[in-house]
């Protein structure tokens, strides 16, 4: 979102203008209707997880030989002594082992660590786990908005109301109504339906393409929906493929199925307003351009600027799941010689049919909006541009 689409404003009348707000304003109103409905009430419950984490800093390391057959890797053997940084310990020193075996992080002297501290036989047991990225990670979102506002401005500005809108929609509704036992498909549905309505028009204005494209994202998003349920229950996809979505199963008893789902659906958001937006404004600019253009005349022209936008993110949405899967993918086909075997594990299966959903939406998305956004836009024209035909 926020390409700075439209520069111009569609060639719109009063009356097509408050057609298409009586074709959004239900919606709007059903959606906001939804969200109360579905509003969790208690919040986030925390974990019965007896470790506890704390942000503390190395002040001092002690190696020594390893063992005979204990690998020496990551940081060798030893003991490190850090200093809690806050609650009630803090100040205090403890001694830890130092961090070791796949994915244990490399720690130095001064570096500010997160330890953890679970019950043992002897009393608490404190053990190094990663380290403390909250600085950095604030540096580096400072940089980002930084960038986004010298170069977008004020449509910058519209963007980051918009992804802090997206982000408390996903953190305060979406998680939390599926913690408290919603469906996990109707939480996206209502969370998508919302992250729409209000992002769409926080970035791009309150006009006419922008409520095409707000009545393509969702028509969709509805279509994507659908895919998404009946690919699932068509190849008996669970959702549980690895320890993390293993432990969500066991602790909080979610849907990981529907959760599967809602995750297809959320995932789609953000490429389809791009391409329906594209696409409204294209229509837009044409007719400005074109003020003799025929309906057909906009949806040619249109479609094939949506054809060759398609072309490209398609691909950007098979590569993004791949890269986020690609050391498992690294490991399936390691450990496999046979590509079939490899395509029809759940594992693989699960990121294809999210590629094949969300890109068919997308797909789809397309000729909706642009018929659309040209049937919309042609009969919205003053009436001297009728007469100019």
């Amino acid at each position: 979102m926020g390409h700075g689409h439209g520069r111009h404003a569609a060639p719109e009348t009063r009356t097509m203008f408050r057609v298409a707000l009586w074709i959004v304003g239900p919606l709007a109103v059903l959606t906001l209707a939804a969200l109360v409905w579905l509003w969790p009430s208690d919040g986030v419950s925390p974990s019965d997880n007896e470790a506890q984490e704390h942000n503390a800093r190395i002040t001092e390391i002690r190696s020594e030989p390893c063992a005979e057959g204990v690998p020496d890797d990551v940081n060798g053997c030893g003991q490190a002594t850090v200093e809690i940084d806050e609650g009630s310990e803090a100040g205090s020193s403890v001694d830890v082992v130092l961090p070791s075996g796949p994915g244990a992080p490399v720690v130095d002297e001064g570096d500010a660590v997160v330890v953890i501290a679970s019950e043992g036989p002897d009393g608490q047991i404190y053990s190094i786990v990663d380290h403390q990225r909250g600085l950095q990670l604030w540096l580096l979102g400072g940089v980002f908005v930084l960038i986004l506002l010298l170069f977008g401005r004020w449509r910058g500005l519209a963007a980051l109301f918009g992804l802090t809108v997206t982000f408390s929609v996903l953190l305060f509704f979406v998680v939390p109504a599926v913690l408290e036992g919603e469906s996990p498909l109707l939480v996206a549905i209502v969370a998508s339906a919302a992250i729409t309505l209000v992002v769409l028009y926080l970035t791009h204005g309150l006009t006419l393409a922008t409520t095409v494209a707000v009545l393509g994202t969702l028509a969709s998003l509805a279509l994507t929906g659908v895919l998404a349920m009946a690919s699932v229950a068509l190849l008996n996809l669970g959702g549980v493929t690895d320890d993390i979505s293993t432990a969500v199963v066991s602790t909080y008893e979610i849907d990981m199925r529907g959760l599967l789902i809602a995750s297809i659906v959320i995932g789609s958001v953000g490429v389809l307003d791009d391409v329906t937006v594209t696409q409204s404004a294209t229509v837009a600019e044409l007719a400005h351009a074109n003020p003799g253009y025929r309906f057909r005349h906009l949806y040619g022209a249109a479609s094939r600027v949506g054809r060759s936008h398609i072309a490209s993110v398609v691909n950007t949405i098979v590569l993004a799941y791949a890269g986020s899967s690609l050391p498992l993918l690294v490991l399936i086909v390691a450990n496999n010689n046979s590509l079939s075997d490899v395509v029809t594990t759940q594992l693989i299966t699960q990121e294809l049919v999210r590629s094949v959903v969300a890109t068919t939406g997308l797909i789809a998305a397309v000729p909706m909006t642009t018929a659309l956004a040209a049937f919309v836009i042609r009969n919205a024209r003053p009436e001297r541009a009728e007469r100019g035909d």
